[in-house]
């Protein structure tokens, strides 16, 4: 542990939390250095919602690779890209009737976030834009902007402009009608809100505390968007490729955004790939106004290609995912009920799920016994209170089954 603690920077941590060597990961297990196992929920913050070194995507990078296959190829035309964005507009665009364009930004989500905020701006000729309490969308400025936790945003060393805060669902408790603050805010020329450009908004905040929005809320959100003439992004980084179910997590609400962000398990196995999906009439970029040296990364769109053809093919995963996550919300509901003084609550959507504490340390106790007992799982939340159940879509049942053990003997024995 010498090495980490001496040579890398104080900013890690994760690793602070789960204090061993990690050496392999298959599926939903990791391996220590020493051999001990590790039940896996957290995927990779979402980035492997298909399982770590998945056999199928597995096989699909190595033979790219061994075949001498282009690996960095910036935004040049190659087949793998080619096979990418085929398989993307017939197994996901198409069958849901979504026209965008796809712009691939960088390696990362805050990239696919940046790019949007900027096009929102270049389109509109506006520069604000609604962003919602709680939001996490990523730790460059533009994305940091629109982020709502304090710490993350104390970071940034500078002003953080151009972004209006608004409630997000049930943030007043259902006290006064959905979007009160912001239609009259948007009504009033003495408001003092500039028209905005965009607003981003998480179908289920994931960092925020897994908070998950009710569909008409979403539905009246993208109607007042509407109205106004504001364009709708929707930031799908965490929630996206089926973490809620469907492909897309704003498809329960059927609801069309103009931008969607997309990451972290589009690029299938785990390696870094972007997307900004956008209407063909916004894309008004100039050739090279938005550009990154990794925004290419070929074995990523192997990997992706070959996921798309495993999983979305058919409903299959889909299915699974909503059925696993009835299963993770009668267990959470089954904690809660078994500990009525402690102010347990169920939350999330599909295989993103959480189970709140009154407060931080109690989750982040539950979430440290829960390691020592062979379980992956972090906190979330402004104040931590949220223990996040976030396992790869692929774990079977009977992993799914021993991970909800372990952390219901965690949270007795914090109890």
């Amino acid at each position: 542990m010498t090495v980490f603690e001496t040579l890398e920077s104080e900013v890690r941590s994760y690793s602070r939390g789960w204090p061993v060597v990690f050496d392999r990961a298959v599926g939903s297990h990791l391996y220590d250095e020493s051999g001990k196992s590790y039940v896996d929920f957290f995927a990779g913050a979402g980035a492997l919602n298909y399982g770590h070194n998945n056999p199928v995507l597995k096989q699909a990078v190595v033979d790219y690779i061994l075949r001498d296959g282009v690996t960095h190829a910036l935004d040049m035309q190659t087949v793998a890209k080619r096979d990418f964005l085929e398989s993307f507009r017939d197994l996901v665009l198409t069958p849901r009737e979504l026209d965008y364009k796809v712009m691939f930004p960088g390696p990362a989500g805050a990239n696919a976030v940046e790019a949007a905020l900027k096009l929102a701006r270049k389109v509109t000729g506006r520069v604000s834009v609604v962003n919602f309490t709680n939001a996490f969308h990523g730790m460059t400025l533009g994305a940091l902007s629109v982020t709502g936790n304090s710490m993350k945003r104390g970071g940034a060393g500078v002003p953080l402009v151009h972004a209006t805060p608004m409630p997000y669902d049930n943030y007043l408790d259902g006290r006064v009608p959905d979007f009160l603050w912001l239609e009259r805010l948007l009504a009033d020329s003495g408001s003092g809100l500039n028209e905005p450009a965009a607003v981003i908004v998480e179908t289920v905040q994931g960092e925020g505390g897994i908070n998950a929005a009710r569909v008409e809320w979403l539905r009246g959100l993208a109607e007042l968007c509407e109205r106004h003439g504001i364009l709708l992004i929707v930031d799908d980084v965490q929630m996206g490729c089926g973490r809620t179910g469907p492909f897309f997590s704003f498809e329960v609400a059927g609801i069309t955004p103009d931008i969607v962000c997309l990451s972290k398990s589009i690029g299938g196995f785990g390696l870094p790939l972007a997307l900004t999906l956008i209407r063909p009439d916004l894309d008004v970029w100039e050739p090279g106004e938005h550009n990154g040296t990794f925004r290419g990364i070929n074995p990523a769109f192997v990997a992706s290609t070959e996921a798309l053809r495993a999983y979305w093919t058919d409903d299959t995963l889909e299915k699974s995912t909503l059925a696993k996550g009835e299963q993770v919300e009668r267990v959470l509901l089954g904690i809660a009920d078994a500990h009525p003084d402690a102010d347990l609550r169920a939350k999330g959507r599909g295989l993103a799920r959480g189970l709140r504490f009154a407060d931080g340390a109690t989750a982040g106790a539950v979430c440290s016994a829960a390691f020592q007992r062979g379980l992956l799982m972090e906190t979330s939340g402004p104040d931590g209170e949220v223990a996040k159940v976030m396992p790869p879509l692929t774990i079977t049942d009977d992993e799914l089954d021993d991970g909800l053990r372990i952390l219901t003997e965690s949270v007795a024995a914090t109890r």
